[in-house]
């Protein structure tokens, strides 16, 4: 049996927006679609949260607050997703990471299934996020 890959990513959401990242069209992985806010892998001795966090740190250049794990539906079996809802950081979200992202921008949730996301799969889990951080 082959090792899952652990990876944590960040849903970030205000006021009712969702924030996605568009990958780079020279990314191995999962190149030129739209993807959660910020993740990646969990390094060793990282907990799922802790990496999230360093992740949103390097990628958006924000120190999250609180990241609340929600269940996420990803088809790929090579990975271990942990997701994280966030609604509380300090700083404005900004591609850190240009190398890995070519945009970031705010979207209606109704909005999202019109693009091409990384893991279309996760949709639902994502407009699950938005509503719980909307109430």
């Amino acid at each position: 049996m082959v090792a899952r890959i652990p990876i944590s990513v960040a849903v970030l959401v205000r006021d009712g927006l969702v924030l996605l990242v568009h990958r780079h069209p020279s990314r191995r992985w999962y190149p030129d679609c739209w993807s959660f806010s910020a993740g990646g892998h969990v390094e060793v001795g990282e907990l799922p949260h802790q990496a999230v966090s360093r992740e949103c740190l390097e990628e958006l250049g924000v120190h999250v607050h609180d990241p609340l794990p929600i269940p996420l539906t990803v088809s790929d079996p090579t990975l271990d997703m942990h997701a994280f809802l966030v609604t509380r950081w300090e700083g404005e979200p900004v591609n850190a990471a240009p190398d890995e992202h070519d945009d970031l921008r705010w979207f209606r949730p109704s909005d999202l299934a019109e693009l091409k996301l990384a893991h279309p799969e996760s949709l639902s889990s994502i407009l699950s996020a938005v509503q719980l951080a909307t109430g």
